[in-house]
């Protein structure tokens, strides 16, 4: 079993750092580290110069809406040491506006713009036109999880003129393999 020395050292490294970063190494070649809002483009560029993260893997967002809160996902690689670096911060879900981040790693403009555009924050700076991936949307941000998908599907697609012909996926799908409708899907089709 490995003691995680190099883990260990990179996560001190950080913490010692930043006053308001905590973490834990999670696993074998995983780190995790907490910080506020403010703190993400310095622990970002502290990693990637210091600690040579210098691969922008992903970033994501966890919508909290239990906690009126987003949570951004940051994910690193390190391929010197082999290590992932996960770095998470939380926003608040009203006003929520974060810190452009694509000075530091160019590619991160493409997740920060999707992010915008399907969870409605703003990244102070982010240059890149409003509609990335959804054409005239003017709609809740999808991918928050208060938007009721069913509803707008509903809403837009079903009964809008030019659709009176239109057939239901499984239904069409079932009469043409003779194959019947699991229950679990039955809720989903249009009678």
């Amino acid at each position: 079993m490995s003691e995680h020395i190099k883990e260990k050292e990179t996560l001190e490294a950080i913490t010692t750092a930043f006053e308001k970063v905590n973490g834990v190494v999670q696993r074998d070649k995983r780190i995790i580290v907490r910080t506020e809002a403010e703190t993400i483009p310095g622990v970002l560029l502290y990693a990637k110069e210091r600690l040579k993260y210098n691969h922008f893997s992903h970033m994501s967002c966890v919508d909290w809406i239990e906690d009126k809160q987003f949570e951004l996902v940051y994910i690193l690689w390190s391929p010197e040491d082999k290590i992932q670096l996960i770095i998470k911060c939380r926003i608040n879900r009203e006003n929520p506006i974060m810190q452009n981040i694509d000075n530091i790693w160019r590619q991160a403009n493409t997740y920060e713009r999707e992010i915008r555009e399907m969870y409605g924050i703003e990244f102070e700076g982010l240059v890149g036109a409003k509609e990335f991936i959804l054409e005239d949307w003017e709609d809740m941000p999808p991918m928050r999880r208060d938007f009721d998908t069913k509803e707008y599907s509903n809403d837009h697609f079903f009964d809008r003129p030019g659709r009176e012909d239109a057939k239901d996926v499984r239904t069409e799908i079932t009469e043409r393999s003779g194959e019947e409708i699991p229950d679990f899907a039955k809720k989903y089709t249009r009678d």
